[in-house]
């Protein structure tokens, strides 16, 4: 798997590794980008569900006008 390196604030990342619960700023940075990715597929799965529902709204036949 390939690395990456980068350079963040110390203050954020302290403060996420007591947020998480997590000791050291490897875990914490790793903890923050996988719960990013998990809250993007949720959210794509929510609006997957919503556009095919619409789909099937529109796609039902319509009652004849009067």
């Amino acid at each position: 798997m390939a690395k990456v390196n980068i350079s963040l604030d110390a203050e954020l990342v302290v403060e996420v590794m007591v947020l998480a619960g997590v000791g050291t700023p490897q875990d914490a940075v790793e903890a923050v980008v996988r719960d990013y990715i998990a809250r993007g597929h949720r959210t794509e799965a929510r609006t997957e569900r919503t556009d095919q529902s619409l789909r099937e709204v529109e796609v039902k036949p319509q009652e004849p006008q009067a």
